[in-house]
């Protein structure tokens, strides 16, 4: 079956999601909620598509599913609850742990299990699962915004899916013959390069749609671990869960180095994201660089700066972004288009950022990089700054973070 959605030559994980994004939104396609930018996007027909998880033969023989908390997938985990089966759901964003176990109460009727399987139910019916919990999963079901027939996945761009399976492998709940399931609308089916994949993405053996079932007969190796080189210390701090692992692995003697802590590169910097959040304005240090943006607002002269400093330093702007998209959604964007700056200053209530870079061009790399960028549903407005020394002194209100 062609896909409806085309792609041209050298498009990046970003290109693709907007295009789906928009062929969705343009087509009508999708229920609540919406928009479904920056979503696994809640496709009309997807109570269809998950029923035919009944059909596969991994979903009736396994006693142990994982199945995303994405709107699309209450069907599959409804279908778990109603087969009896053990249902292990992620925590949100991994903040509070690895998984919610769903405990439905005694006698629950189909009305109940069908409350039991939405996000809200999992909130109340649920006891946690931490990483020294006994379970083997055989069936994993995951969200997609888009997927190739050969079983190339591309989620949202959090990797939240790809590091649970890492996690999951590490307690020994997975392994190279855990089975993955992904469940899409047809027009998020697309000739996804190869190209894109990398050794951390999480493949998929099965493509259900409202029309097909699609087996990919993938071979590329699952992720079988954490990959600890990918991990930045900021997302350490984010997900305290992976932190414990990360302890318990450095205990058994394995190399757990991040990729803040990698040999730095050639000018020095490593993006280690430190972060102070406040309502007006916020600076973030990407690297061991200190430019002269102190809490007096005070520039040095260029003949006093250093190398690093701000005469070197070249600024984007970046604008229209929404009132309720907060600093870390930007920060993922950015991590995602390899687009860390040097240094970030968040203005809150103006919706806008400035961003350091090297040098002018590296920061004309990145604003190709970030070309049709799209959080919370609009598109950002991304250049280079129109006055660099007066944008600078505009850093009076913003903080520098340690």
């Amino acid at each position: 079956m062609e896909p409806v959605i085309k792609l041209s030559a050298g498009v990046s994980k970003w290109d693709i999601r907007q295009k789906v994004w928009d062929y969705i939104e343009e087509k009508n396609l999708a229920d609540f909620p919406r928009p479904v930018h920056n979503r696994i996007p809640n496709f009309k027909g997807s109570r269809h598509a998950c029923a035919g998880i009944k059909d596969l033969e991994v979903f009736n023989r396994t006693s142990e599913v994982k199945v995303d908390p994405d709107k699309p997938l209450e069907g599959v985990r409804l279908a778990a609850l109603e087969a009896r089966k053990t249902l292990l759901v992620p925590t949100p964003r991994l903040r509070t742990g690895l998984f919610n176990k769903i405990v439905p109460p005694p006698g629950a009727t189909k009305d109940i299990l069908r409350i039991c399987s939405t996000s809200q139910g999992v909130k109340d019916y649920s006891v946690p699962i931490g990483l020294d919990a006994k379970v083997h999963v055989d069936l994993v079901v995951v969200g997609s915004v888009a997927v190739s027939e050969k079983g190339w996945r591309i989620g949202k761009g959090e990797g939240f899916a790809d590091m649970e399976f890492g996690m999951m492998a590490s307690m020994g709940a997975v392994n190279k013959d855990t089975v993955i399931v992904t469940i899409v609308h047809d027009c998020q089916v697309v000739d996804i390069p190869e190209t894109l994949v990398d050794d951390h993405d999480l493949t998929v053996d099965y493509i259900l749609t409202p029309t097909r079932v699609i087996k990919t007969g993938c071979e590329r190796p699952k992720p079988l671990g954490i990959i600890w080189s990918k991990i930045s210390r900021e997302m350490l701090q984010r997900i305290p869960i992976l932190k414990t692992l990360r302890q318990k692995e450095q205990e058994a003697g394995k190399d757990v180095s991040l990729k803040d802590e990698r040999l730095p590169n050639e000018n020095n910097q490593r993006p280690v994201l430190k972060t102070k959040e406040d309502h007006k304005t916020m600076s973030v240090e990407t690297g061991p660089v200190q430019h002269e943006h102190n809490r007096g607002g005070n520039e040095r002269s260029p003949e006093k700066q250093g190398p690093y400093d701000a005469c070197t330093i070249t600024t984007v702007y970046i604008g229209n972004i929404p009132q309720e998209v907060r600093v870390s959604e930007l920060k993922s964007a950015l991590r995602e288009r390899d687009a860390l700056p040097l240094r970030l200053n968040w203005h809150g209530a103006q919706r806008r950022a400035f961003l350091d870079y090297k040098d002018q061009v590296t920061a004309e790399n990145v604003l190709s990089s970030l070309a049709g960028l799209c959080i919370g549903g609009k598109t950002l407005r991304a250049e280079l700054a129109k006055n660099q020394r007066i944008r600078r002194g505009e850093s009076q209100s913003s903080e520098t973070t340690a």
